[in-house]
């Protein structure tokens, strides 16, 4: 899409963010084209998930309002230094954010975020499809840059976890409890999830892209392709727009990464231990190979799952791993 193209849709769908109708001839006089261009843009929305509802007098509407994203309210909501140090793209759609911040990260691009309204190949831990609906939910991946290598990243997904936490709790989902090793439960039920890639020097410096899925507004029936049990925020009481929202986010974010490189997972080992949605509970670990089954007693200080099995406490580190209630499918 052009950049001119890309302006001219989000000029449309600002306009019509209200869930009103408005005219044909209003719409064409904003994006000055005519009304025969105008339903040409209106197909294009379509083309993002969005159902256009047309009536005879009235006009053009979407069937739902939208709460858009828009760069600079999010700026906006950030203190000033980090205004200054952060780097945030928005895309109307992308295949996915994460594939776009790996992109980045090849060059100069510590600190760059990238956020997206619809991502037509979002990707989950294990390969797995990530849904994203249109201006539902959260799409975001940020590029940071660590020294000392995979060594120096063990238990990032932990701490990332509980930054998202830091900011759910704070937005009113005082639920919010993590399941290791990067999953947002509510009451069981997913709320978003965590995805770490890394490229660079695996022995020296190196950047990861944090990928972070929270589902703020999904429509119901865009949710069919979610294979578990989920939640979003606005079924939680959560009435922020994800502007305040993905600013909350980034704060904590930052701050966390920013203390991780000093510290550690070590640092933040209290506070996911307090978060902990599966803490003395009998759990299932598998893999593509094997599973083994015990009681989840936690975390150490490097992020690995404490697990009693058969009377001996065995660690277990991310990996291709996948954690479970015992007897749970």
């Amino acid at each position: 899409m052009t950049a001119l193209a890309d302006q001219t849709l989000r000029t449309l769908l600002r306009a019509l963010a209200d869930g009103e109708f408005h005219s044909g001839e209003e719409l064409g006089a904003l994006l000055g084209v005519s009304r025969a261009a105008v339903w040409k843009q209106l197909q294009k929305l379509e083309g993002l998930g969005l159902v256009v509802e047309s009536v005879r007098g009235r006009g053009y509407r979407l069937s739902r309002a939208l709460d858009l994203l828009d760069v600079d309210v999010i700026k906006d909501g950030l203190a000033p230094k980090l205004r200054q140090n952060l780097q945030l793209t928005s895309f109307l759609q992308t295949d996915s954010t994460s594939v776009r911040a790996m992109e980045a990260a090849s060059g100069a691009a510590h600190g760059h975020a990238f956020i997206a309204e619809q991502q037509t190949a979002g990707r989950g831990r294990r390969g797995r499809a990530w849904v994203s609906p249109f201006g539902s939910n959260i799409y975001l991946s940020l590029v940071w840059g660590f020294q000392g290598g995979a060594a120096a990243l063990s238990g990032l997904s932990l701490a990332v976890g509980v930054a998202c936490a830091r900011m759910l709790r704070a937005s009113g989902a005082d639920q919010v409890a993590l399941k290791w090793p990067n999953d947002l439960l509510v009451d069981g039920k997913k709320l978003g999830g965590i995805l770490l890639e890394m490229t660079g020097d695996p022995a020296g410096e190196c950047q990861v892209v944090i990928g972070i899925g929270i589902n703020v507004a999904m429509p119901s029936e865009q949710a069919q392709g979610i294979d578990q049990a989920w939640v979003d925020l606005r079924s939680l009481g959560v009435t922020l727009s994800r502007n305040a929202l993905v600013a909350k986010l980034l704060t904590e974010l930052v701050a966390v990464l920013e203390r991780f490189a000093l510290e550690g997972f070590a640092g933040f080992r209290a506070e996911w231990l307090a978060l902990d949605a599966f803490a003395n509970q009998a759990v299932t670990l598998s893999s593509a190979a094997s599973s083994v089954s015990g009681i989840a007693q936690g975390v150490d200080d490097s992020g690995a799952l404490i697990v009693w099995v058969d009377g001996q406490m065995r660690l277990f580190h991310g990996g291709e791993l996948s954690l479970r209630a015992a007897g749970a499918r």
